[in-house]
């Protein structure tokens, strides 16, 4: 018998944008009953940022709030506080990204929670951790300067550049994701909630341990697998170049447009069959050539003999072609390559979804797949979709909930 893998458990979800929201879809996916607590009449702000459709909820809002249910709720308002109460109360988990403070300043600091209810995991993700920024604001971008990312991304000439992928907010949200379940597994063994905190500095910083590990290999000399050929006392950008230890690159591919390239990782058993593909065997047993070590001093010429050869190809061509002889590669997919692919959509990765303000939009799903526990992807909710019937189940009646409206407490 198929049941969700977490089946019974219940988030009050007063998260909103990108960090918390994508922590919190992750867990709808997974079958918890997301109750996603926003502003009445305005929503998370994101329902109308880099709005496509007039007067539709964006892609921005979508893509982050699958499988949730909408409540709208006021809780500077008396009604919206007592109402917030008992929320937390039926609640397994409370998530939240404010401000620091914000909701201790509402009334619900930890401590009143606890009374409420000890079984409560509350979870926080903030910025920065204790310290010299805790009160500091952050985005997407910001915790990618300060977490490490940025500084080691892009040319070694260039400036520091942020990387397209969201490490910031979803990389810290699935990160808060992880501490939940642990709370939560935690609970089942003691019977008591606790605390989960997770700052966007230090999600980055972990994304990015293989850098600091190579800060630390400065001590000793040169990185040198870096194409870089000065280093000072911090880990360079560095282009390309594989963060692993085999050298790697992006060639370019026929017939030439933006996203025609390959990445190529060079490992010492497929040097050979390389040299094969590009007709120079006669690198094979080259002295200068022969050996990975060998290779380090002449990467740059490594890497354009095989583009020689993969600039006369397509990188599906060239993909094919290296897959065959266990070569390491991956054409450069864009954005329109990935949502044009039927492969993501037969395996349910990509899931087409009607809405009713917008049409049909493109939802990624879970990227997570269990045996046992299938994932239904959802649309988002529309402003406010489920207030009533989450109201009735918290025990109010039609004509309480009619003047809890009036009130403006929903």
């Amino acid at each position: 018998m198929e049941t969700k893998a977490l089946q019974g458990v219940r988030i009050l979800d007063m998260t909103h944008v990108q960090a918390g929201p994508s922590a919190t879809q992750l867990m709808a996916w997974l079958g918890a009953d997301v109750i996603k607590v926003e502003m009445p009449g305005r929503g998370d702000i994101t329902r109308s940022q880099l709005r496509d459709v007039p007067n539709a909820d964006s892609l921005y809002f979508t893509m982050l709030n699958s499988n949730k249910r909408s409540l709208t709720l006021n809780m500077k308002t008396p009604e919206g506080k007592a109402l917030l109460e008992d929320l937390v109360q039926r609640c397994d988990v409370l998530i939240e990204n404010f401000g620091p403070g914000v909701l201790a300043r509402a009334g619900f600091d930890w401590e009143h929670l606890q009374d409420l209810n000890p079984r409560l995991v509350y979870a926080s993700i903030k910025g920065f951790g204790p310290g010299p920024y805790a009160d500091c604001k952050a985005y997407e971008n910001v915790a990618q300067c300060m977490g490490g990312s940025a500084s080691t991304t892009g040319d070694a000439e260039g400036v520091p550049t942020v990387t397209g992928a969201q490490i910031g907010d979803s990389g810290t949200g699935i990160h808060c994701v992880v501490g939940i379940l642990a709370a939560l597994l935690h609970r089942e063994h003691t019977g008591r909630g606790q605390r989960v905190e997770v700052a966007m500095q230090d999600a980055v910083l972990n994304l990015c341990r293989v850098k600091l590990r190579d800060q630390q290999r400065l001590d000793n000399g040169p990185l040198r697998e870096y194409p870089n050929q000065e280093f000072g006392d911090h880990v360079p950008r560095a282009g390309n170049a594989s963060g692993g230890g085999q050298p790697g690159a992006a060639l370019r591919c026929a017939p030439g447009g933006p996203n025609d390239y390959v990445y190529v990782i060079i490992q010492p058993q497929g040097w050979e069959p390389l040299m094969r593909l590009c007709g120079r065997e006669d690198l094979i047993t080259n002295p200068d050539y022969a050996t990975p070590e060998a290779r380090l001093k002449h990467l740059a010429d490594c890497f354009a003999v095989i583009e020689k050869w993969t600039s006369k190809v397509s990188k599906f061509d060239v993909m094919a072609a290296l897959n065959e002889v266990d070569v390491p590669c991956g054409p450069i997919l864009s954005m329109k390559d990935l949502i044009e692919d039927q492969s993501l959509y037969q395996r349910g990765y990509l899931v087409e979804l009607e809405h009713p303000q917008r049409g049909n939009y493109v939802q990624l799903g879970c990227p997570i797949t269990m045996s046992a526990s299938p994932v239904q992807v959802e649309r988002s909710p529309l402003l406010g979709e489920h207030t009533d019937e989450i109201l009735e189940w918290l025990g109010r009646t039609p004509a309480q909930i009619s003047a809890m409206k009036l009130a403006g407490a929903v």
